[in-house]
This record gives structure tokens, C-alpha cells and sequence, in this order.
């Protein structure tokens, strides 16, 4: 078979499997398929393609994102929230274009919208919506979503569509789930984390995220013709796109109402999170006489649903022992299906959590999706108690170990004394393999918890031992995931210094402070003989954080532990190289969402200049970056008489145009 045609037969089965959802062929047929196609793209490169099913994750990670002006405005809807409102809107529209309109009405996504632009069929561009008339290009992270086509059934010269990507609620769950083992913070909802997952420069983050996208209407285009919006529908389906599901059309307002009811009454049945449904004229000639206001569309509305609360049970209340030691109490609740999925969990958070909301064990408690996702208890329905239910008891010995529980001044959480307890153990060695810090890929929690329990590893350490040959007799791995995981091991070892400080998982130690460290020590050796004081005149330090630091270098077993990763030839210096010294001497706080660059952005760029970039406002602070809702550290830069500057200003500063 040919490349070509290898290529068309993986398009056509990928449209099956990601967008119709009718697979023809076993998954194990289309991975023979693929493994073909790159063996012969890699004997004959010069007949790669961008529009080739391989192409869908590659190329190094960017530097940053690019701005893109879109030619034709992604506006926002008007939101409303009761049926007067709708049957308002409908009187006014009735009345500006003097008939009654044919309405479509569809779930509200609640994702991340975005563009997607193709030339001669071929997908070139894609780009965030940003404010409406600039985005951001996120061409590379688009690529990795498989219901997304590469290259349309028809060779159409232009097109332009616009879309929702969104991350399905089961990944959603398997990311906190990961996330929540590694001790990381856990996304609030799926829509952050499908804009998180959008905003990454390294397409490999995005393609792990599972992501999916919804196509509900054209943008520009040239080639195809069409009235309606349901007919620029139905186009785009057949070009391969997979579009926003709507049943029908309605001419009558209260069969429209009828409908986003009905969709509100069916949200626990969809696959994917939706926070409203859409109310838009079908006609695109009326859309055109009404036109929009400075910020919304007069001919479409967002009717936005409430939070779904339930009544349940609180059975139990149980601990949980993470990475760092801390010791959460967690609800089990007698499962209750909430926004799509059963809910039998529920943070507590902390023992003050607990005490402040007066939760007992048996009590019958309203719970809610924080988000419309995370499982939260709103209160406890005290006048359902009958008298047996037990107040929670925070206990002296962790769960787990049984070593004695001590909770620091001014903390909320109480925490294990032994930092080799079993349940911190496991979370150690997978936070260290994880992508922010060796980034060991192949490493997940799955391996390192068999890993453990076949006695081959017993602390991060024993990673750079391994030998193919043991982890091949691993359940469900074999020689050539093998063969990749000490692969991946082995190109760990040239990680920067910043990531070892974060792997070695330094309690209060987080990436920014890793990288302050690594900057300022240049090497392990370095870090490990500064004083306290040292590191308390470092920028965002401080003595919490210094304490850790010097506490972890005098433990026998960390340094024991630290002494084979050193032996194994992992790398301790610091590779990152200063750029320039345009911001040198100075201190920089960010605040607020700039236009187009992430805070991470544009703190690597300051350090690329030699600048440092502080937290919090002082009198040693030389400029405030400030973007859209700026909070307090804006207003207190005012009130010192700090240099306030926005992006365009920074670019200029750097020498460049946004």
C-alpha cells in the first residue's frame, strides 16, 4: 500500500472512530496502519505532509504563542437566566425584523472557542477566540485533537469555522485523579482544563489531555453555499467536522423553550460538561439586518442553567495521606448522580472545614458540583438528624503508618512525622517522575505503584537501577514499552537543575521556587551548603521555605537517596542561559491576564533578561506587568508610586513589537 493511500485509509478510519463513532476496524488495524505510514515517511521524508495522520503531535515545544487577528469577530452571547428574558428577547427580535424567526437551539458547550481555518481543504490555522478580534495560534495543540480533520473530504479553496474544544468529564476525572496523586493542583473544571491544556507551548501536555471539539458554524468561506445556519451545518459534517448535535428548527418561541429545557433536563446524559443552551435565528439573511451591539450578536442568546444540588448521605469519613504528608479527610457518600456522574466522594478539606460547617458522620448533606464538577458539601440538611450521628474525631496517628500526626502553627492541614511512610512513598516517586519535574514519561502511577510492589524500587532513586529485563516481566508491559520507559529514564539525567529541586519534592518547594534556586545556586552542591540566611534573601523565599530546604539536606535517608541519583549521572547544574541583561538590577510583579502571554511567558522572559519577578508588591519592586482585572497588587503599586506598565509597553522595553 502507498503512502498515500495509507494516509487516506487512517483519515477515513479516524473520521469513523472520532467523529462518527462508528469504528470498521480494530484499534490493534489502525495502529499496524500507522506504524506503516511512519516507517515509510521515515524512509522517505520528502514525501511528508502536514495534512498526514503522523503529523498530529510533533515538532519541538514553542517558545511562545503568536497573536492572530481574526477577520471576523468571535463575539460573546448575552446570557440570560429565566424565560421572560427569552420571550423578550423573541418580542424585540419579532419586532425588528417584523416576522417571527425560525430559531435553532443547541447545548451550550462550556469549553474554549476557537477557529479553525483551511486552505485547498487542508487545516492551516487554528486560533483561541482571545478577545473576539485577537487570539492566540494555537495551530500545534490543535493538531493533537482527533475529531479535528487534518484534510476535509472535499478540496473546499477557504474555509473558516469556528468551534468549542472541550475535555470530555470521563478525562477530566482521569487528569484531577493523576494530578491529585502527584500531589498537583486539580483543575476546577473541564473547561479550565481544556484552555490550560490549549495553552501549553509542548503539544505532547495537550495531546495526553484527551481533548474534543464541537464545530457549530462558519466563519468565512469560499466555495459553498448556504442560507441557513442548519444547511452551514450539515455542510460542514460532510466535510468531516464533527458539528454541535441539534435535533430540529422551531418557529414557535415556546416549542424553543421547550427544547432548552429539555436540554437542561438531559445534561446528566452528555458525555461532555454544558453550562446552557443556545437560543440563535436560523436565517442567515435576518442575522444580517439585526446585526450585534459593541459585544454581542442581536440574534442569538445563552439561556444559562443553575448548579445541579442533591440530598445524600455522608457514610464515613476518611483520610487520605499525600506526597507532602498532609492528611485530608475525605466524605464517602451513598452515591448520587450528579451533572452526568455518580458522585460518591467529596473533599473536606480540612479539619476547621469540618468543625466550621458542623458535619457529622450519618448526616444527610446537599451536595453540588463546585464548577459543575468537583463534588463539594454545601451544608449539612440539619433538620433530617436523628441523634445517631457521630461527630469526627481527628485522630493522633496517621492512617497509614501509624506514625504521630503534628500540625504547624498557622497550618490547616495536620501531617505524618515519617517522611518514608508507604502512602508518601508512592506519591514521592511519582511526583519526581512527572513532566514538571524529571519528566520521565511512561512513569505514571500505574508503573510506579508496581514497580513498588514488586520490591524493584523503593525510593526515586532506584529509577536510574532499573533494568529492561525486570520491568519487561511487569503485567501488561514487555520488552519494547521496556525498552522506552529506561529510555526515558536515561534522557532524564539531562534535565536542568530546576527540575531535580522539584522532583526531590522539598516541602513549600514548588517549580517557581525550584527555578529562583537553581538561578541563583547554578548547582546542587551550591544549594545544598548555603546557609538559612542564604536563601532568605533570595526574591519569595522566605523562612518557611529556607527551613524546608535546610532540613531536607540534613536527613540521612534524603541524602542517601539524593547520592544515588547523583551516582547515576543525573545532572546538577543549572543549563538555562541569561539572553541579555535588558531587565538586569530589576524586579518585576505580575498581575492581571495579559493579552497574549501567559504569566509563565512572560516571567521567562524577564529572567531571560536578567530581571527577577517577585509575587508581591514592595518598595523594592521597579515595575508592575498589568493586564485585564488586575487585583490589589495593582492598586498597591499605585499607592507606592510604582511604574505600572502593560504588555505593548513591555514588548517595546524588550526591543520588539507585539
Amino acid at each position: 500500500m502507498s503512502i498515500e493511500e495509507l494516509r487516506e485509509k487512517l483519515n477515513y478510519h479516524s473520521y469513523r472512530y472520532y467523529v462518527l463513532d462508528d469504528p470498521e476496524i480494530t484499534d490493534y488495524e489502525y495502529d499496524m496502519m500507522m506504524s506503516e505510514l511512519k516507517k515509510l515517511e521515515s524512509e522517505h521524508p520528502e514525501l511528508i505532509t502536514s495534512d498526514s495522520p503522523t503529523m498530529r503531535v510533533g515538532g519541538a515545544p514553542l517558545s511562545q504563542f503568536e497573536t492572530v487577528e481574526h477577520a471576523v469577530k468571535m463575539e460573546s452571547l448575552t446570557d440570560m437566566f429565566s424565560k421572560e428574558e427569552i420571550f423578550d428577547f423573541h418580542l424585540k427580535t419579532e419586532k425588528a425584523l417584523g416576522v417571527s424567526p425560525e430559531y435553532i437551539v443547541e447545548p451550550k458547550i462550556d469549553g474554549l472557542s476557537v477557529s479553525l481555518e483551511y486552505v485547498d481543504g487542508v487545516f492551516t490555522r487554528g486560533s483561541t477566540r482571545g478577545d473576539g478580534l485577537v487570539g492566540e495560534d494555537v495551530t500545534h495543540n490543535l493538531r493533537t485533537i482527533n475529531s479535528i480533520p487534518l484534510k476535509l473530504r472535499e478540496k473546499v479553496p477557504y474555509l473558516e469555522v469556528r468551534g468549542e474544544v472541550f475535555m470530555p468529564r470521563k478525562s477530566f476525572e482521569e487528569l484531577n485523579e493523576k494530578r491529585g496523586i502527584l500531589g498537583e493542583s486539580i483543575f476546577a473544571n473541564p473547561r479550565n482544563a481544556a484552555a490550560g491544556s490549549l495553552r501549553q507551548l509542548d503539544p505532547r501536555i495537550a495531546a495526553e489531555r484527551k481533548l474534543d471539539i464541537f464545530v457549530f458554524g462558519i466563519l468565512r468561506s469560499e466555495g459553498l453555499e448556504y442560507k441557513t445556519d442548519s444547511e452551514a451545518i450539515n455542510k460542514i459534517s460532510d466535510l468531516g467536522f464533527k458539528t454541535i448535535p441539534i435535533d430540529r428548527t422551531y418557529s414557535d418561541i415556546n416549542e424553543a423553550f421547550s427544547q432548552i429545557e429539555k436540554i437542561g433536563q438531559m445534561r446528566d446524559s452528555f458525555y461532555f460538561d454544558i453550562d446552557g443552551a443556545v437560543l440563535k435565528i436560523n436565517d442567515l439573511s435576518l442575522r444580517d439586518r439585526l446585526g450585534s451591539t459593541s459585544k454581542c450578536p442581536r440574534w442569538a442568546a445563552a439561556f444559562k442553567f443553575p448548579p445541579e444540588q442533591k440530598e445524600t448521605k455522608l457514610l464515613d469519613i476518611i483520610l487520605q495521606v499525600g506526597r507532602t504528608g498532609a492528611v485530608t479527610p475525605n466524605a464517602v457518600l451513598e452515591t448520587v448522580n450528579i451533572a452526568g456522574s455518580n458522585v460518591s466522594r467529596a473533599t473536606l478539606h480540612n479539619i476547621d472545614y469540618i468543625k466550621e460547617k458542623d458535619i457529622r458522620i450519618g448526616d444527610t448533606v446537599l451536595v453540588q458540583k463546585a464548577g459543575d464538577i468537583i463534588p463539594e458539601i454545601l451544608r449539612v440538611v440539619k433538620d433530617k438528624r436523628t441523634g445517631d450521628e457521630k461527630e469526627f474525631v481527628m485522630p493522633d496517628k496517621c492512617p497509614v503508618c501509624g506514625s504521630p500526626l503534628y500540625r504547624e502553627e498557622g497550618e490547616a492541614a495536620f501531617r505524618c512525622t515519617d517522611e518514608y511512610c508507604p502512602s508518601q512513598k508512592e506519591r514521592r516517586i511519582i511526583h519526581f517522575a512527572s513532566r514538571d519535574a524529571m519528566d520521565i514519561e511512561g512513569m505514571g502511577p500505574s508503573l510506579v505503584s508496581k514497580l513498588i510492589e514488586s520490591g524493584l524500587i523503593d525510593d526515586s532513586g532506584d529509577l536510574y537501577y532499573l533494568n529492561p529485563e525486570s520491568i519487561a516481566e511487569i503485567e501488561k508491559m514487555g520488552e519494547k514499552s521496556a525498552d522506552n520507559v529506561i529510555a526515558a529514564i536515561e534522557n532524564s539525567k539531562e534535565r536542568d537543575l530546576s527540575k531535580l529541586i522539584f522532583a526531590l519534592g522539598i516541602r513549600h518547594v514548588g517549580k517557581r521556587a525550584s527555578e529562583i534556586l537553581a538561578g541563583h545556586f547554578k548547582t546542587l552542591e551550591s544549594l545544598k551548603n548555603a546557609t538559612r540566611e542564604e536563601i532568605c534573601n533570595l526574591d519569595d523565599m522566605g523562612d518557611k521555605i529556607a527551613e524546608s530546604i535546610c532540613d531536607f539536606f540534613a536527613n540521612e535517608k534524603a541524602m542517601q537517596n539524593l547520592q544515588r541519583i547523583i551516582d547515576a549521572g543525573v545532572n546538577t547544574k543549572s543549563l538555562k542561559q541569561q539572553k541579555g541583561d535588558t531587565f538586569s538590577g530589576k524586579t518585576f510583579v505580575l498581575t492581571g491576564t495579559l493579552p497574549t502571554l501567559s504569566r509563565n511567558e512572560a516571567s521567562e522572559m524577564i529572567k531571560e533578561q536578567g530581571g527577577k519577578v517577585s509575587s508581591s508588591v514592595s518598595k523594592k519592586t521597579d515595575f508592575v506587568l498589568a493586564g485585564e482585572e488586575a487585583g490589589s497588587k495593582l492598586t498597591k503599586a499605585e499607592e507606592l508610586g510604582i511604574t505600572v506598565i502593560d504588555e505593548e509597553i513591555f514588548f517595546k522595553m524588550l526591543g520588539r513589537e507585539n
